[in-house]
């Protein structure tokens, strides 16, 4: 296992890509954000407790900090499980299909799956986003109608939103993986 290294994401945020060789065709790519840190969420925390017990001393309703400690602790549990992804894996095996996981800060996991004789192939995409342009990876799904055609773009590491440089490393590993899957039915064949 290879030691993480460092990049940024568009925003600017550090996150981390490891990098995992299970076999010549099996290969795991994990980009990790920032955790969550205790000193923000500390600090949201209190401000919304202070301003309930202000209203609570205006007012004199003990409901209000009931309902502001109860509104905290819902959000939280939904920021959590829902918002704050942790890591993003893509496992790319060439014989079976590549599979995109999702982990959340809470621990839930979310993962798809893509056969392979589903994708056509891994690419970076661009677009243009308020007045910057955005590097994306996604994979581009082959139509079961028109083999030239794309039936569906699969948007990766949509969360941690790595730069270019990051998805370059990314997508030349994906690379390696496709070219070997179109060599070997190629070297069948012939026999």
């Amino acid at each position: 296992m290879a030691e993480p290294r460092r990049f940024l994401s568009a925003s600017g945020v550090p996150i981390a890509l490891r990098r995992r060789q299970h076999s010549a065709s099996c290969r795991e790519l994990a980009v990790r954000g920032p955790r969550l840190q205790l000193r923000s969420l500390s600090a949201v925390t209190s401000a919304v407790w202070l301003a309930a017990y202000g209203l609570f001393a205006l007012s004199e309703n003990s409901m209000v900090l009931s309902a502001a400690i109860f509104i905290t602790l819902i959000g939280l549990i939904i920021y959590l499980h829902f918002v704050k992804i942790d890591q993003e894996s893509l496992l790319v095996i060439g014989s079976l299909g590549i599979q995109v996981t999702s982990s959340y800060a809470s621990g839930k996991e979310s993962t798809t799956f893509i056969e392979m004789a589903q994708v056509k192939d891994v690419v970076i995409n661009e677009a243009i986003h308020m007045q910057k342009v955005i590097y994306y990876l996604c994979i581009l799904l082959q139509d079961p109608e028109d083999p030239q055609g794309v039936s569906e773009v699969v948007p990766l590491f949509q969360s941690s939103k790595p730069r270019l440089d990051c998805l370059i490393e990314v997508y030349k590993s994906c690379q390696e993986i496709l070219e070997q899957r179109k060599t070997v039915p190629q070297s069948n064949e012939i026999k």
